[in-house]
């Protein structure tokens, strides 16, 4: 595949240091949403909250995640994204440090995860615009999925032992001081293209619009379905009468379903059609979460949250580089933060929603299949603005 846009450095080139920076940080501040079943257990158990409260919970980090990204459209092609880094890296340190001096209070919780989402979003921000005039985004946005897959097996695998141990305040402590030791890696951002006026102008044609609308339907809807679906994904396990002790590593086995999954799309990307390949993953996410819907038993809870993670993670460094490939703007890709953020908060509160209102897991994983379809049908039916192979 080759991009049309152009941008401050040469595409043949990409920094290897860009390159570290982007998957990095991609890996470091999503990892609430990563480690959500451990996390959301952890949080119910120590706090005393039910499914609606946790579900608050993820909407309020992953809002305020969100909101830093539709402040980033005022900045970008305005502001050293160098200087925003590191500002941004300031907020979501002391965040996490600080979130500990809270527990337990459930309403100062919420206040001090807002501030550090907002932090966090803007590092997300930074990463992708960071990587959206590479030769190859299908290989560099495969690599960005790897690093979150193996920063969420890792984080699902460690987590019960550092829980057991220290408690839910290990969980904040370790990220602020893992993100202190990755700081340096800030001056990898890059200005992103969507500075250069001779894009800009086309943002405002019918045709930009359409794209706008399918292009943040299709991530939105596929966001929600993933943020519902593996916030819950212990609870499931439970159903399907699989022991509480046994509930992390078989999350951490899928984990690593979810790892080749990425790493297969990095392999393939430039190399098959990515029609194609989206075709595959959006099937086997579909038939993924149908099985989560109808199964009941151990063997077929661990085939479909396993099958669920591969797709998630194959399909999604497809779908980010088929946005990139059709943005003039650059704004669209930084956009994406918003759209990920606010699917991210809406799924887990809209499944937590539906099972506080008696609804069981198979209505939360049926919505979740119709959102899946949904992201699919938007995503083909969105219009082309460059032309990309």
């Amino acid at each position: 595949m080759t991009m049309t846009s152009t941008s401050p450095h040469p595409p043949t080139a990409f920094p290897k240091l860009t390159l570290t920076a982007l998957v990095a940080f991609a890996a470091i501040t999503p990892m609430a949403l990563l480690v959500a079943p451990a996390l959301a257990a952890q949080l119910g158990m120590e706090l005393g909250i039910g499914p609606a409260q946790i579900g608050t919970y993820f909407f309020v980090e992953n809002g305020a995640f969100s909101a830093a990204s539709l402040v980033s459209l005022a900045w970008l092609g305005r502001a050293n994204v160098r200087v925003v880094g590191l500002v941004a890296l300031a907020i979501f340190i002391i965040g996490n440090l600080a979130t500990p001096l809270v527990l337990p209070d459930y309403t100062s919780l919420l206040f001090i995860r807002a501030f550090t989402g907002f932090g966090g979003g803007t590092l997300m921000v930074l990463s992708m615009v960071s990587g959206q005039d590479a030769e190859n985004p299908d290989r560099v946005f495969g690599y960005w999925v790897v690093g979150q897959l193996v920063a969420g097996a890792l984080g699902l695998f460690l987590l019960p032992h550092l829980f057991a141990a220290f408690g839910l305040k290990s969980f904040y402590l370790a990220l602020g001081v893992i993100t202190l030791l990755l700081s340096p890696l800030y001056r990898g951002f890059l200005a992103p293209a969507s500075s250069q006026p001779s894009a800009s102008a086309d943002a405002s044609t019918g045709r930009f619009v359409v794209l706008a609308i399918l292009a943040v339907a299709a991530i939105l809807a596929f966001y929600i379905a993933i943020g519902g679906v593996w916030t819950f994904a212990s609870m499931a396990a439970s159903q399907a009468k699989i022991a509480n002790e046994a509930v992390g590593g078989i999350l951490a086995v899928a984990s690593l379903f979810g790892i080749a999954g990425a790493m297969l799309a990095t392999y393939l990307g430039g190399r098959l059609g990515r029609r194609a390949m989206l075709v595959v993953g959006y099937a086997i996410l579909l038939l993924s979460l149908i099985g989560l819907a109808m199964s009941s038993d151990r063997t077929g809870y661990i085939a479909a949250i396993c099958s669920f993670k591969f797709a998630w993670t194959f399909v999604l460094p497809f779908i980010v580089a088929e946005v990139a490939g059709r943005d003039p703007t650059g704004r669209l890709v930084a956009s994406t933060t918003l759209i990920i953020g606010t699917g991210l908060s809406l799924g887990p509160l809209f499944a937590g929603l539906l099972l506080g209102s008696a609804w069981g897991l198979s209505a939360v994983f049926t919505a979740a299949t119709l959102c899946a379809l949904l992201s699919c049908i938007c995503l083909f039916a969105s219009p082309k603005l460059q032309s990309t192979v």
